[in-house]
């Protein structure tokens, strides 16, 4: 496992129940632009659901991949509270967490 992914994984474990964050927000927070392969992080994910990658979404709101389904996705995350139409999240903008920037090492 790459530092990358270990930074990826640690940072997305503070996205509580009930909030989405994007895959470019990760990218964002830990200073790399690197939003693809923090897609593929996600997909490989070994800690799931400890490291809750259902709470990844794209961009524009919409669900995005998920390495067990879409289904299975949007049942998770509509378990902890989030509404979802069209495979897109409701009130996307209120429900958005962007990490806080990790210091490079």
């Amino acid at each position: 496992m790459t530092p990358l992914q270990e930074k990826t994984y640690v940072l997305l474990k503070k996205v509580p129940k009930g909030r989405v964050t994007t895959y470019k927000a990760l990218a964002d927070a830990l200073g790399t632009r690197a939003y693809r392969a923090i897609g593929q992080f996600m997909r490989t994910n070994p800690y799931a659901p400890g490291v809750p990658c259902h709470r990844v979404v794209a961009s524009d709101g919409t669900i995005g991949g998920f390495n067990a389904g879409v289904a299975k996705k949007i049942r998770m995350l509509r378990a902890e509270g989030v509404k979802i139409s069209g495979n897109k999240i409701v009130d996307f903008t209120s429900l958005f967490l962007s990490p806080k920037r990790e210091a490079k090492e």
